[in-house]
C-alpha cells in the first residue's frame, strides 16, 4: 500500500460533505462558489460549501459571547491563512527505500459528543449546529482520510459512536481497529487502528486505571497498549533482518487540575504496561510510540517525567503536578502522599511491575550507631525531651571527663535537615515529535483552546537515544535518533492563529484539540545472519 506522501505545504480541511449549519436564505452566492464539494484525490482538494459560507456571513463587527465576558474576534481573513500547516521535513540523511519502514501516526481527541452535553459552558462561542455529532463525524473522517496515517491514536471516542459509525467507516478504509472504553459510566474511550496490511498484532493490553482500594487510582480512565509487527513489502525482505516490533501507547489521563496526584498514579500505571509488552525475549527493548491526551503543559513535572525519566515529588502540591493552573486558589492544598500508592498495587518507584519481590523483614527499628548519625541532623534529634532525667556527662552540658569535649553542633553550620528525595522513575528513554515552540511566529505550539485559554496537552513521544551532556539547565536531557527515526511532522498552531478562525470548535476543526501527525521510519539496514 502506498506510504503517506510529504507535502511541502499543507492545510487544514474544512468540513466535510455536509450541508452547512445556516438558517435557510435566499442564497446570493456568485455561482462559481455555489458547486458541491469535491472529494480529496492525492494531496489536492476544494472548499467546500459550508466553508465559503461561513466566510461570506462573517459582516459587521461580530462579538464572541463567554459567559460573563465578551471579547471582539479578529478581522475576517481568508480561509487559507487561517490555519495554514506546514509540512516539517525532519529527515537528515535518508536511508535507501529497502532499508527503511516508513510509517505514519496521528494522535486525535476528537470531542465526545456526551461530553459536550454535559459541559455546554465550554462551547457557548460555539453554533449548535456545528456542535451536532451528524455534522461533526463526516469533517472528522474527511480529515482522517485525508492524512492518510497508518496507525491512528484517538481519544474521547464515544462507545456508540464507535459501534455504529467509527469502526465501519476505518474499517472500510483498511483499518484494524481496537477499542478500550472508560470504566464505570463513563461512554468514551480509546480507540487504536492501525493499516492490517502494513501490521500485524502481536498483542494487547487493556489498561484500567480504576482501583477502588486505591486513594490515586479511584477514577475511570483507560489506556490501551498495542504490540505491532511491521510487514514489509515483496521485494525488501531479501537481506534484511525481520523488523523489530513496534509498541504503541494511547491514553487519555485525568483533567482535573487538582488532582495531579491521581495523574502521576495513571501515569505511571501505563509506563509499567509499556515496559511490560516493549520487552524482547532476549532483554531489550522495542522501539515505544506513546501518544494520548495527558492534560498537562510541557513544563509540567509530568512532562518532566516522560521526558526526563525521572521526578522527585516530595512535598510537592497536587496543582502543580500538571501545570494546568498557575496559582493555588484552595487554602490547605493538597500534597502528593509519600509513597504515592501502597505496595499492594505491585508497581515499583520505577513505573515497573514487581514481579519478584524479596520477603521482607519486619523492620524492628535497631538503633543502632549508623542508625543514631543518620538521624543526626533532624530537627527533633536537637531539641531536648521534656521531662528527661539529668546524667551528669550524658545529657547534660557539662563535658565527660572520659571523652571529647562536647561541641555544640549548630556551631559547625551543619545544615539544616533535609528529607531524602521522593522519586518517580522509568527507564524507557522517551522523547517529544514536537518542539512546543514556534520559531517563525516567536510563539508556543498550541494543541487544545477551552475557554480562549491555548495550551499543549496532547503529545506524541518515541523511543530515542540520550545524549550525555553536562550541566544542562533544569536537568533536561538530549536525545538523537536511532532505530527509529522521526522524519516529519505536521507544524501546529499558535492561540493568536485559533483566535483568528474563532477558536475550537470552528466550522473548519470540529474538535476542540488538534490532531497531530508525525511520520517516522524504522532501520532495517541490520543485515540478516
Amino acid at each position: 500500500m502506498e506510504d503517506v506522501g510529504n507535502p511541502t505545504s499543507t492545510e487544514v480541511l474544512a468540513s466535510s460533505a455536509v450541508d452547512s449549519p445556516e438558517e435557510e436564505e435566499v442564497d446570493d452566492t456568485p455561482k462559481e462558489l455555489q458547486s458541491d464539494p469535491q472529494p480529496i484525490q492525492g494531496s489536492t482538494w476544494k472548499e467546500d460549501s459550508a466553508v465559503l459560507e461561513f466566510m461570506l456571513c462573517r459582516k459587521g463587527d461580530s462579538k464572541w459571547e463567554m459567559g460573563m465576558m465578551e471579547q471582539a474576534l479578529p478581522q475576517p481573513v481568508k480561509y487559507h491563512e487561517l490555519l495554514w500547516r506546514d509540512w516539517q521535513d525532519l529527515a537528515e540523511s535518508p536511508l535507501a527505500a529497502d532499508q527503511q519502514f516508513d510509517f505514519a501516526v496521528l494522535s486525535y481527541n476528537i470531542l465526545s459528543q456526551d461530553l459536550i452535553e454535559q459541559n455546554p459552558q465550554l462551547y457557548q462561542h460555539c453554533s449548535p449546529l456545528i456542535l451536532n455529532w451528524d455534522y461533526r463525524w463526516p469533517n472528522i473522517l474527511q480529515e482522517l482520510q485525508h492524512w492518510e496515517a497508518d496507525i491512528l491514536c484517538l481519544q474521547e471516542v464515544q462507545d456508540d459512536h464507535y459501534r455504529e459509525q467509527v469502526q465501519p467507516s476505518l474499517s472500510a478504509l483498511g483499518y484494524s481497529c481496537h477499542y478500550k472504553r472508560r470504566t464505570g459510566r463513563k461512554t468514551d474511550g480509546c480507540c487504536t487502528c492501525f493499516k492490517a496490511q502494513r501490521f500485524t498484532l502481536l498483542a494487547e493490553s487493556h489498561v484500567e486505571f480504576f482501583r477502588p482500594a486505591i486513594d490515586v487510582l479511584n477514577r475511570d480512565n483507560v489506556g490501551l497498549v498495542l504490540l505491532l509487527q511491521p510487514q514489509l513489502l515483496e521485494g525488501t525482505q531479501d537481506g534484511c533482518a525481520a523488523p523489530t516490533p513496534l509498541c504503541v501507547a494511547n491514553t487519555h489521563l485525568l483533567y482535573n487540575p487538582r488532582r495531579g496526584d491521581i495523574k502521576l498514579a495513571q501515569l505511571a500505571l501505563l509506563l509499567a504496561e509499556v515496559d511490560k509488552l516493549s520487552r524482547n525475549p532476549d532483554g531489550s527493548r522495542c522501539p515505544i510510540i506513546l501518544c494520548g491526551d495527558l492534560n498537562a503543559t510541557p513544563d509540567s513535572p509530568i512532562y518532566q517525567l516522560v521526558y526526563n525519566g525521572v521526578l522527585n515529588y516530595n512535598c510537592l502540591p497536587a496543582w502543580k503536578v500538571s501545570g494546568q493552573e498557575r496559582y493555588c486558589t484552595t487554602p490547605n492544598p493538597r500534597v502528593l502522599p509519600s509513597p504515592l500508592w501502597p505496595d499492594f498495587l505491585g508497581i515499583s518507584d520505577c513505573c515497573q511491575y514487581v514481579t519478584h519481590q524479596a520477603t521482607k523483614v519486619k523492620d524492628r527499628r535497631i538503633y543502632t550507631r549508623q542508625h543514631l548519625l543518620e538521624l543526626r541532623y533532624c530537627d527533633y534529634s536537637l531539641r531536648r525531651p521534656e521531662h528527661l532525667a539529668t546524667i551528669k556527662g550524658v545529657t547534660d552540658k557539662n563535658p565527660d571527663p572520659l571523652g571529647e569535649p562536647a561541641h555544640d553542633i549548630l556551631s559547625y553550620g551543619v545544615p539544616a535537615f533535609r528529607p531524602q528525595p521522593l522519586l518517580l522513575q522509568h527507564n524507557l528513554d522517551l522523547t517529544s515529535a514536537y518542539s512546543h515552540f514556534l520559531p517563525a511566529k516567536g510563539r508556543f505550539e498550541v494543541t487544545t483552546m477551552t475557554l480562549g485559554m491555548g495550551s499543549t496537552v496532547d503529545y506524541i513521544f518515541y523511543s530515542a537515544e540520550p545524549i550525555p551532556v553536562r550541566g544542562t539547565k533544569h536537568g533536561l536531557r538530549f536525545y538523537q535518533d536511532t532505530q527509529l527515526k522521526l522524519l516529519g511532522r505536521l507544524s501546529l498552531l499558535s492561540e493568536e492563529d485559533l483566535w483568528a478562525a474563532q477558536a475550537l470548535p470552528n466550522p473548519f476543526c470540529c474538535s476542540d484539540h488538534l490532531c497531530l501527525l508525525t511520520r517516522f521510519s524504522l532501520d532495517l539496514s541490520a543485515r540478516a545472519k
